[in-house]
């Protein structure tokens, strides 16, 4: 029906989180203050849910940490906006509509973009890190042995990606971690 896919009825329709949910999306452990989290995160606006796997910023910052911590959210947001736009800048085929595309083929066609993005940074010398060098062997065998598991604890997944609490804990401690950056960091932005 017109209007019926707002952002959120396209959230909770899209297959985003299905790789999360099957155990074959990467592991990527982390800590923050004292706090062990075992799954990434999106970087979203305030339109979106109270997710632990979705970041966003304070609606009203009163405090100086989570005012900070918002700005800092906004503007790494905004830098995942601008290297999407370097993408497709390069590639014409981001560009262009894609309503004709399959859901599958956007994936692969992005995919492939950024491989080839990186490549190119590899070759002209600009890369950041290599594969090998970001995971070390016993990651890649706890990332595989999810893939082995997948499908056993879907249901307790989907339930931990909603986690409202796991949500303002993970928020909470990112905004203490920013806080307490040193002083060149903090006075950025």
């Amino acid at each position: 029906m017109t209007g019926s896919n707002n952002d959120i009825n396209v959230l909770n329709q899209s297959p985003i989180f299905d790789k999360l949910k099957n155990g074959t999306f990467p592991s990527a452990p982390f800590e923050v203050n004292r706090h062990e989290y075992s799954k990434g995160y999106y970087l979203a606006d305030g339109i979106y849910p109270d997710w632990a796997t979705l970041v966003k910023g304070y609606s009203c910052p009163t405090e100086e940490p989570t005012i900070k911590f918002t700005r800092f959210q906004a503007s790494a947001r905004k830098d995942v906006e601008r290297a999407f736009g370097v993408l497709q800048g390069r590639f014409h085929i981001i560009r262009i509509a894609s309503r004709s595309m399959s859901v599958n083929r956007m994936r692969r066609v992005m995919e492939c973009c950024l491989i080839l993005h990186n490549m190119i940074l590899e070759d002209n010398g600009f890369a950041l890190s290599k594969w090998e060098e970001r995971f070390t062997t016993e990651e890649m065998e706890n990332g595989m042995e999810r893939i082995r598991n997948r499908g056993r604890d879907r249901d307790i997944i989907a339930r931990e990606i909603r986690d409202r609490d796991l949500h303002n804990q993970l928020t909470e401690d990112l905004a203490e971690h920013i806080w307490n950056l040193p002083p060149t960091f903090r006075n950025a932005n």
